[in-house]
């Protein structure tokens, strides 16, 4: 980070480029020895650790338990769901040599649970009387991925995955209603995002689900991140491993299960949802730190400040703020300011000898011109209050953008226009054929059937076929 935001490509002239270079610029990430891999500096995985408290604290307040499952898992049991092994296959890493000598079965690296969670289950669950079975795990998983992008795709990742088993299948599609709302409000409230909520077409489904719901999102390049996932599986995988329950009638039954994950590539969503062609712009609740404070002045003068900046520090600190004081001495005020602008902290606080002689701080926002002078005695409510409404407007900004990328479209030309720029609402036959030739002509792609898409019938955007869905589709680019 020695030259501030200098550097940095503007997201005008190559959006990718941009985020390649902010990612490692800002110290949130580098890359690993192994292709795909990524090293999670500590101010990224700070950000990583504020989504996974949030997340976990909503889990857990449903009745959701932590568990760990692991790494390694019989290439065997993957086979049990052949959906699910087809849409893995490509993705798979797998150990066949260990301790000297070959395997007598290969072992996969986890790509996701599902399998190694159904095993155990199976193991657990004999009873009505043990339903619902309401796990979680925090973990990496592996998936060789062939175009890798730091924390959007890349070989190894952090995420989180759910696993349920119930009696009923409304219970179960309840539990993956709830899962995609803790996705919502998580990425709404928190990472002020304001994504869509919806259900994944056929041809978008997970592998093994029989209905998958996702939230997406709109980047400032206007293509759409899928931000979480909720499946429900139905009986597929309970009668694959024979997750079954001796129900109160005394009767043999297979269970209806659930999955559903969130991943580190949220961490990348916030930075392109919010990131400006000056750095990262974090959302307060999501800022490794929310306030810095620069002490200003030399010699003297600094040794009169620094005392004033850490009383300061610890109001704000026992106020709840993430707070950091920075005094390297070594470095000019113009750098810090430039250095902090670039990782995205939402307020700067100077305080030199004229503020302090004045009683008042300098106060810079991460958005928006100028310095405003705020009273140390008030300064700590304002900071709360300031820190609130910067959360606020991230989200109407993102909300904003999202709808004026948009559009609603009738014909294919109008389909073409607004998948270049951003999002389009329109009609789909369902057939899997005519996604694959949307995608094959503009690279977009069904991202959702809006949960609260309007009641609407219509003529296919691209055959003319009757909608199948009742309502407009989103389509658009993703990552």
């Amino acid at each position: 980070m020695a030259d501030g935001h200098r550097g940095i490509t503007p997201q005008r002239e190559d959006f990718s480029a941009w985020y390649n270079e902010l990612v490692t610029k800002a110290g949130l990430v580098d890359r690993g020895p192994v292709r795909g891999t990524m090293v999670i500096r500590p101010y990224g995985y700070r950000i990583w650790e504020l989504l996974q408290a949030d997340l976990d604290e909503r889990i857990k307040a449903t009745g959701h338990q932590n568990a760990y499952f692991p790494l390694l898992i019989p290439e065997s049991y993957l086979r049990r769901e052949a959906e699910h092994i087809e849409g893995f296959a490509p993705e798979l890493a797998v150990v066949t040599h260990a301790g000297g000598k070959d395997l007598d079965e290969p072992l996969v690296i986890r790509p996701t649970s599902e399998t190694i969670v159904g095993e155990m289950m199976a193991k657990w669950i004999s009873s009505h009387r043990d339903l619902p079975l309401l796990l979680n795990q925090w973990s990496n998983v592996v998936r060789w991925e062939l175009r890798p992008r730091l924390f959007l795709r890349t070989t190894e990742f952090l995420w989180q995955e759910g696993h349920t088993a119930h009696i009923a299948a409304d219970d179960a599609m309840a539990e993956t209603m709830l899962a995609l709302a803790f996705y919502q409000d998580l990425a709404t409230q928190t990472a002020a995002m304001s994504p869509i909520a919806g259900e994944k077409t056929p041809g978008e489904r997970f592998a093994g689900a029989e209905r998958t719901f996702t939230i997406e999102a709109m980047m400032r390049d206007g293509r759409a991140l899928q931000a979480g996932t909720t499946h429900f599986m139905g009986e597929n995988f309970a009668r694959a491993f024979g997750i079954q329950y001796t129900s109160s009638a005394g009767e043999l039954r297979f269970c209806n299960t659930t999955s559903w994950g969130m991943s580190s590539r949220m961490v990348g969503g916030v930075i392109m949802t919010h990131g400006d062609d000056r750095g990262l712009v974090l959302p307060p609740a999501l800022a490794p730190y929310q306030v810095v404070i620069v002490p200003l002045g030399r010699g003297d003068q600094a040794q009169d400040v620094l005392p004033a900046a850490i009383d300061l520090a610890a109001r704000l600190t026992a106020a709840g703020v993430r707070t950091h004081l920075d005094d390297r001495e070594q470095l000019s005020p113009g750098f810090k300011f430039n250095d902090w602008e670039l990782r995205g902290v939402p307020i700067r606080l100077e305080l030199g000898p004229r503020d302090l002689a004045a009683g008042t701080s300098v106060l810079a926002r991460r958005l928006g011109e100028g310095k405003e002078a705020v009273p140390l005695a008030s300064i700590t409510e304002r900071v709360v209050d300031e820190l609130s409404a910067f959360q606020d407007m991230l989200l109407a900004r993102a909300t904003e953008f999202r709808e004026l990328h948009t559009a609603t479209v009738d014909t294919w030309p109008q389909f073409v226009a607004a998948v270049a720029r951003g999002w389009a609402r329109a009609f789909h036959c369902g057939q899997k054929a005519c996604e694959d030739e949307i995608k094959a002509e503009t690279a977009a792609t069904p991202r959702c059937i809006p949960l609260d898409g309007e009641p609407e019938t219509g003529l296919c955007i691209r055959c003319d076929l009757p909608s199948a869905y009742g309502k407009r589709l989103v389509f658009g680019r993703a990552y």
